[in-house]
């Protein structure tokens, strides 16, 4: 059946709805269109990556389902991430990490990679318009550990040291070639499993081992650190916490990153937005959805990431703020996982952009509360989910629940004989 006529003929009715109260849904298409994700390499494999000595995942960090067909090989994640993305309306960047190579039956310690190992993902992206971010991989590795960068031991923490230094000069790479900057993402696990009296050594540590990291300019790329409440196994003591990271990004003028899956579960990160905004230029976001604690499940419409989204319009900060997605569930089809969270995702930014922010704030200023409120709940009933149709339909991508078909037959053609 072609939705399309039906499509159209309720973007008309929500255009006039919307327009009542202000709002210009044809400039709010024109938001979602420069709306970009960067989709996360990793959850086509569950973090295994491409390293010949690869050994089970560590540090901090956990994949779990075992559906049938993940990508074992760079060709085949490839193939899923662009099947992925011809299913998500809009254009959208790739987030890999450093494991992520293509190392071709060689073996590459962390400490010893280089651009020559991504070159192939270089030109990938550019034949498939698609610009790359990165990030270093501390976990996974004998000499992960427990701590990498804020480890005593100056032999393990230099070795770590040089694998980030390196994993900027890639990134940097990456941006040069494609003439955008690269955002680089640096996340440690560091911490401890019980009781620790040496928490401000491990933290000088810390800021001594970024300062030397971050000391060579890099004019194509940018740095963001991402801070967490624990790791797997490390439950006790984490080096670097929020504090810690919101203070160093702050004063060194780094983007922080947000995940929304590094808080406590009664914290709502959306609320990070306008309390670190007067201090920090930029943002990287990592969206995925916490179930208790950091599970890391599929991204959906729910209201801590329907909160988040609303914060950054209302901050006028969409120019401030970088989109990652960052979940790892192999108990799904890990192609369906993208598109699900990929479109909650837009869909969230679609009802945070048809907010008539003006009015409400106007309202709020003049001690109008209630109608801001009573606005506020009307809007969550209006037809939103037309206008996100029509931009599916203006993308030529399947509107509705149409692209599980889709799907379904990728799997049974392609991830199934895997």
């Amino acid at each position: 059946m072609n939705k399309e006529p039906l499509v159209k003929q309720a973007y008309e009715v929500a255009k006039e709805r919307f327009a009542e109260i202000g709002v210009d849904t044809e400039n709010v298409l024109q938001q979602l269109q420069d709306f970009h994700l960067s989709l996360h390499c990793w959850q086509a494999d569950d973090v295994h990556g491409f390293e010949v000595q690869a050994g089970a995942l560590s540090g901090g960090i956990q994949s779990t389902g075992d559906f049938p067909g993940a990508a074992r090989n760079i060709d085949q994640l490839r193939q899923d991430i662009l099947k992925a993305k011809s299913l998500i309306p809009g254009s959208h960047r790739l987030n890999l990490h450093e494991i992520y190579g293509d190392f071709q039956g060689k073996v590459v310690d962390r400490d010893e990679v280089t651009v020559d190992y991504f070159k192939s993902w270089i030109e990938w992206g550019k034949a498939n318009d698609t610009k790359l971010d990165f990030n270093s991989t501390s976990f996974s590795h004998p000499k992960s550990g427990n701590l990498t960068l804020a480890n005593p031991d100056k032999g393990i923490r230099d070795f770590w040291i040089e694998h980030t230094k390196r994993c900027r000069d890639i990134a940097n790479a990456m941006g040069e070639a494609q003439g955008d900057p690269c955002i680089m993402n640096l996340w440690v696990h560091d911490g401890c499993k019980d009781v620790s009296v040496n928490h401000m050594m491990y933290r000088t540590i810390l800021k001594q081992s970024l300062d030397e990291i971050f000391a060579k300019e890099q004019p194509w790329m940018k740095d963001s650190i991402e801070g967490k409440v624990f790791g797997i196994g490390l439950e006790s003591f984490t080096v670097g916490s929020h504090d810690f990271y919101t203070a160093y990004a702050a004063q060194n003028n780094k983007i922080l990153t947000i995940d929304t899956g590094h808080y406590h579960p009664t914290e709502m990160p959306g609320d990070k937005v306008s309390a670190v905004l007067p201090f920090i230029k930029e943002l990287m976001l990592h969206v995925s959805r916490p179930v208790r604690w950091d599970s890391d499940h599929v991204t959906i419409q729910d209201d801590p990431t329907q909160d988040l989204f609303n914060e950054i319009v209302r901050a006028d900060a969409l120019n401030r703020v970088h989109y990652g997605l960052d979940f790892f569930d192999g108990s799904i089809n890990r192609i369906a996982a993208y598109i699900i969270g990929s479109r909650s995702a837009q869909k969230c930014m679609t009802r945070a952009l048809l907010e008539p922010r003006k009015a409400i704030s106007d309202l709020e200023l003049a001690g109008q509360g209630y109608k801001v409120l009573g606005i506020i709940e009307e809007q969550k009933c209006m037809p939103w989910q037309a206008v996100y149709d029509e931009f599916c339909v203006r993308n030529n991508v399947p509107v509705g629940q149409d692209w599980m078909q889709e799907v379904d037959v990728y799997e049974k053609a392609v991830t199934s004989k895997r």
